[in-house]
């Protein structure tokens, strides 16, 4: 087996891990299993598959409220993940986190964050950090097209270039700020350019490619653990869901899920896949195996028992 099928075979593998999850913690959700809102990032698989590919264990990744895949990706069991939006003891927070504020420190996920950008600054405090504890850990913040207007990632982002802290940078961009489009946001939509004006190196991707991801943010990764400062990564991506569910989505175009799943990166890699020589039942059996790996995630979690509501208090500081 070449190493561009079996990378390509792996990122599939990891994808459909993502993809499934959130497709089955969106039937739990509209099962009312999971209560509380829920953000998916159904079509955005690839950016956590192929940039946690190239972390260390020591680096930290802060993701954004759609955070799912990166813990998943990052590492976290999907039983964990499961348990945690099911209000389950044995959730990676005890039942006490839910879809938005789960974290889990001990695979190098330092948490989603309900406040828009938020990760941002606390990135930046990690990559700082960094610089004195001698762990050569790189940070690595996710958020998407409307965080990047926030103050907070603004002042995040002017802090780590003037101190050429260990931070990486990364905005998925869906087009689509909630339900606003970045287009009718902002005076110029290459959001990627930003970062010349923070002193700062800046580019876009296709985030759909895990091949371009991988390469991009495996070098920017490097170049901040190395001394270079932080860097900007503007992936390009689309979500093939609502903003959140139960989003009615009565602002996209007619259409324009249907175009966007002709490209979305799991049926991109299949086709790429089969363009490399893999037989068709090889895909299959990758298909059949995460699937009932998440099956067998989601019957562990369901029959764990809920979170005692007397601990709703434990490990709050104020």
């Amino acid at each position: 087996m070449s190493q561009a099928v079996a990378q390509a075979l792996a990122d599939l593998e990891v994808m459909l891990r993502i993809r499934l999850l959130e497709e089955k913690i969106r039937d739990l959700r509209l099962a009312g299993d999971i209560v509380g809102s829920v953000h998916l990032c159904i079509g955005q698989e690839a950016g956590p598959a192929a940039v946690c590919d190239v972390l260390e264990p020591q680096d930290a990744l802060f993701a954004t409220y759609r955070g799912h895949g990166w813990a998943l990706a990052r590492g976290v069991p999907a039983e964990a993940i499961l348990a945690e939006l099911l209000g389950r003891a044995t959730g990676v927070c005890g039942g006490r986190g839910g879809s938005a504020y789960f974290t889990a420190p001990q695979y190098g996920f330092y948490g989603e964050n309900s406040i828009v950008g938020a990760g941002a600054p606390i990135a930046a405090g990690a990559a700082l950090a960094a610089r004195y504890d001698g762990s050569e850990r790189v940070a690595v913040t996710v958020f998407g097209d409307g965080a990047i207007n926030q103050g907070s990632v603004h002042e995040a982002m002017n802090f780590a270039a003037a101190f050429k802290l260990p931070i990486v940078f990364i905005c998925e961009n869906n087009k689509w700020s909630e339900l606003t489009a970045i287009a009718d946001m902002v005076g110029e939509p290459a959001l990627w350019k930003r970062a010349r004006a923070y002193g700062m190196l800046g580019q876009r991707l296709d985030g759909n490619d895990t091949t371009a991801v991988r390469e991009a943010s495996g070098q920017a990764i490097e170049r901040a653990r190395s001394g270079g400062g932080p860097m900007l990564l503007e992936l390009m991506t689309e979500r093939l869901v609502g903003h959140y569910i139960g989003d009615a989505e009565q602002y996209r175009a007619p259409g324009e899920v249907e175009d966007a799943m002709t490209r979305e990166p799991i049926i991109r890699i299949k086709r790429d896949l089969v363009d490399l020589g893999v037989p068709a039942d090889e895909i299959a059996a990758v298909e059949s195996r995460v699937a009932s790996a998440i099956e067998s995630a989601a019957a562990t979690a369901l029959a764990a028992p809920l979170a005692d509501p007397s601990t709703a208090r434990d490990h709050v500081y104020a």
